[in-house]
């Protein structure tokens, strides 16, 4: 294994519910190797989403380190972070979030174009991408054209396009039959072992946990593996 990649040190994050203090993560400590798979269960509400959240600069912890390719993104400045999450960052979703008035092609290039890829080479890129993913015939459709699994396989190409250093899925097949759900799960796992990205899913499915090379638990704020 290489260096980590992630490196968390007492991380803690609560809510404030009226008068009350809700504590989400309790001193979170771990670390996950570059280029490495994970996959973290627990039950509803215990903070997986957070997690991933503040691993991905769309939320902030309360205190501790969160260190991702060696940038220490805690106390990053809004725009930094920004910066952060559109280079370093894929996310997949359990909604797609796919621009409904795109093609496929269209909604995978986007984020690259956005990012300073010109125009030409993020479509190329695209298109690729949608080959390596086995949906490369649907390319000129339109989301409302594509499959529940269909969408899905584009949200994961659109997240590698920016080649980024981490992939963060958020129970990326909640919405799947159970064929399409370990389909997506696997192409998933491939297409980041592939691009040598590391990845974090959050999952209910003990089949799609299963395929990481670790395993994380999180209850009652505290990870364990």
């Amino acid at each position: 294994m290489n260096d980590p990649l992630i490196r968390v040190e007492n991380l803690c994050k609560h809510y404030q519910s009226g008068t009350e203090t809700l504590t989400i993560l309790q001193g979170l400590c771990f670390t996950m190797p570059q280029g490495a798979t994970a996959a973290v269960r627990g039950q509803s509400g215990c903070g997986k989403s957070t997690l991933l959240n503040i691993l991905g600069g769309l939320d902030r912890s309360d205190s501790g380190l969160i260190e991702v390719g060696g940038l220490d993104i805690s106390n990053l400045a809004e725009k930094d972070l920004t910066e952060y999450r559109r280079k370093k960052v894929g996310f997949v979703f359990q909604f797609h979030y796919l621009l409904r008035d795109f093609t496929a092609l269209e909604n995978v290039m986007l984020p690259g174009y956005i990012g300073g890829m010109k125009k030409k080479i993020a479509l190329e890129k695209a298109g690729k991408l949608l080959d390596d993913l086995g949906i490369s015939g649907r390319s000129h459709h339109y989301p409302s054209q594509l499959s529940g699994g269909e969408r899905q396989r584009v949200a994961v190409a659109r997240s590698m396009i920016n080649d980024p250093l981490l992939i963060l899925a958020d129970e990326p097949t909640g919405n799947l039959d159970p064929n399409s759900s370990l389909a997506v799960a696997e192409l998933l796992y491939h297409a980041a072992e592939t691009w040598k990205t590391s990845l974090v899913v959050v999952t209910h499915d003990k089949q799609v946990a299963e395929r990481a090379q670790l395993h994380f638990e999180l209850s009652n704020g505290v990870l364990k593996e």
